[in-house]
């Protein structure tokens, strides 16, 4: 017999251990055995494709002594369905860790209470917006908003669209396109051009753009009918549109509003938020820390979506990124979540069903 299990044979602690088992023996029989401490339950938006070979490499590096369980949702609406989980759950939390695939939806997370504001190990000169005020989420692993434009349409560079605000220019009615500003990343870049231009200015474009453009369902479908030709160019993210560009089609991929006058190219994070009553807060935290690592960066940047790393520590760059450099949208997130049910009742008010 170990010397452990003789620690135990006293009379007070076998009548201990034997409530315990008992305890332990009513929860298997409700279906309900508590893991281990040393795992870490995680909710990933991000694809099972890319972000479980991560947590796979995370667990060799310990030697396997923290096991990952993640939970993916491959609904269309998996963000929301994720977040809507971990709201129902908050009573009783499941989920230790959420690793969202934008942000607009981890800040109403923030907004409730349920993450956990804590200070991140993160490289020295992190961007001040991709981090919480309050130290609950970090932003690492962005995607670009990008125009992706058709090279045979418009056949010289001089020609292309510069600007966001392009969409609702005359010249390119009905021949350019973006996502229903309802959902994901477009919802997204306009609530943030509404907390930096302000409300009004930003509704005006809104309604310019919807005269002017076309509306599809999503940024997906908008590189599509750009590289299939049906369109000039289009709003899209970098994921979306580096893939067109790797199938070898007739696009470029514009990082728009480069001007001094103009506010920057928009990137939306990857986010990472430790849940506040995490089960396995440890686990969690470690864990935590090494997603928005710069190793993991590259290994995202490397990867078929080619996103954006944060870290200036960062060894590659993503190969959909311009020769030149790109100058970056400065942003409020939380204050681009303000409002935000009365905005998106706006908003559907211009862009019905």
């Amino acid at each position: 017999m170990s010397e452990s299990f003789h620690q135990f044979n006293h009379p007070r602690r076998d009548r201990r251990c034997r409530g315990i088992g008992f305890v332990l023996l009513l929860l298997v029989a409700a279906g309900c055995v508590p893991k281990s401490e040393s795992d870490v339950v995680v909710y990933s938006a991000l694809d099972e494709q890319f972000a479980a070979p991560i947590f796979a490499a995370y667990e060799r590096g310990v030697d396997h002594e923290t096991g990952v369980v993640a939970k993916f949702d491959v609904e269309s609406t998996k963000t929301v369905g994720l977040v809507n989980q971990i709201i129902a759950e908050q009573n009783s939390p499941v989920c230790d860790l959420f690793w969202n695939n934008e942000i607009m939806h981890t800040v109403r997370l923030q907004k409730l209470g349920l993450l956990k504001p804590r200070r991140w190990s993160v490289a020295a000169g992190w961007p001040t917006d991709m981090i919480a005020s309050d130290g609950s989420w970090c932003g690492f692993a962005a995607r670009g908003r990008v125009l992706l434009v058709n090279t045979e349409k418009i056949k010289s560079k001089d020609d292309y669209p510069t600007s966001v605000r392009d969409l609702a220019d005359p010249q390119w009615k009905d021949n350019c396109a973006l996502a229903r500003p309802l959902f994901g990343t477009t919802a997204t870049h306009f609530a943030v051009l509404r907390a930096n231009d302000g409300h009004d200015e930003t509704l005006e474009l809104l309604k310019q753009i919807q005269q002017n453009a076309v509306v599809l369902s999503g940024n997906k479908q908008v590189a599509l009918a750009v590289a299939a030709g049906e369109l000039a160019w289009g709003l899209t993210d970098t994921d979306d549109a580096i893939i067109e560009r790797d199938r070898l089609r007739n696009v470029a991929i514009v990082f728009p509003d480069q001007q001094p006058d103009q506010p920057g190219t928009l990137r939306i994070p990857n986010t990472i938020a430790v849940l506040k009553a995490a089960p396995h807060p440890v686990a969690a935290e470690a864990l935590a820390d090494y997603l928005v690592s710069a190793k993991t960066e590259d290994r995202l940047a490397m990867g078929d979506s080619s996103q954006l790393p944060v870290s200036r520590h960062s060894d590659y760059k993503p190969r959909v990124m311009p020769s030149y450099p790109v100058r970056w949208m400065k942003v409020d997130f939380e204050a681009a979540a303000e409002g935000w049910e009365q905005w998106a009742k706006e908003v559907m008010e211009i862009f019905p069903d």
